[in-house]
């Protein structure tokens, strides 16, 4: 059973790596079931303390991807009706086209548009905003993808003994 949670656990944080890039898939989510298979497994060191850790840095991490650009739309004088568009664009890009190139350009577009919306004089501060949103968005992803790979490293680390000890019990 053992063999079996952990390779659950090794192919659900790869797939949690995966899921910060592909569309509609979860990453840190999908990394932190993955953290749950490795705890149960006999002889674990990841205790109930340390999954509420990762389960903080899964929330922190999705909430970060999800409301930064919006957040940053704000901080650069963006109006609301930009901030509005830069959501709009990040879940329009990831439910309708489902590709990462309208992830990556799907809260900028929306942002500018948000803002030509509102106030079509000034162009030029509107794509800076939109920039400022794309980068945003740029670091929530990597935001995630930070905690989905510490989490890969984290049930590499665990299993490495065990996987030791299985591979020197059949010599």
């Amino acid at each position: 059973m053992d063999i079996l949670l952990c390779t659950a656990a090794v192919l659900l944080t790869l797939l949690g790596i995966a899921g910060c890039i592909l569309p509609l898939l979860p990453g840190p989510l999908i990394g932190l079931a993955g953290m749950a298979c490795l705890a149960a497994s006999s002889g674990s060191g990841v205790t109930g303390g340390a999954l509420l850790a990762w389960l903080a840095a899964t929330l922190g991490a999705t909430a970060a991807d999800y409301f930064l650009p919006a957040w940053v739309t704000r901080l650069l004088g963006g109006s609301h009706a930009g901030q509005t568009g830069a959501t709009v664009g990040m879940l329009a890009g990831m439910l309708f086209f489902m590709s990462v190139a309208s992830l990556i350009l799907g809260p900028f577009l929306g942002a500018v548009a948000g803002e030509l919306l509102h106030d079509r004089r000034d162009p030029v501060r509107a794509v800076r905003i939109g920039l400022g949103s794309f980068v945003s968005f740029a670091v929530g992803t990597g935001v995630k993808l930070a905690v989905c790979i510490a989490m890969f490293a984290c049930t590499l680390a665990e299993i490495y003994p065990a996987i030791s000890e299985w591979f020197s019990g059949l010599w």
